[in-house]
């Protein structure tokens, strides 16, 4: 498998975020059940993802300390007409690091009332912060 590596070494590591459009957890989705035959969260995305997560060495930051059970979206869809009371969200946007900077990771924030404002995005903004001094 071709995966994008981690490079790390004493003096530089490697961060990669973005939307990557695939919910890879059980609970990255409103309902994994549901979800299991739509794009985004099939099997065979999910299972890729993941080894091409391990293969290239990178920490899933915003699961880091967040248990795997607990819900987490970054994306809702525009054709709930009350996106926020159904809540059928996904997590599409990802923060993943190289191991070396783990310890350096002082926490992220989901914007989730982005998602309220006039005329907004589908996804949510993402602020990763690190204490890299």
């Amino acid at each position: 498998m071709n995966a994008i590596r981690a490079e790390h070494d004493e003096v530089s590591g490697s961060i990669l975020v973005g939307d990557l459009n695939i919910a890879p957890l059980e609970h990255d989705v409103w309902s994994h059940k549901q979800l299991l035959k739509v794009v985004s969260h099939t099997p065979v995305e999910t299972e890729s993802f993941e080894a091409m997560r391990l293969a290239g060495d990178w920490v899933d930051l915003m699961r880091l300390n967040v248990p795997h059970e607990q819900k987490l979206y970054t994306w809702w869809s525009y054709r709930a007409q009350d996106w926020e009371a159904s809540d059928r969200g996904r997590r599409l946007d990802h923060v993943w690091s190289s191991p070396n900077l783990v310890p350096n990771f002082a926490g992220y924030e989901i914007l989730r009332l982005a998602r309220g404002w006039e005329r907004p995005s589908d996804h949510v903004p993402v602020i990763a912060r690190f204490d890299l001094e």
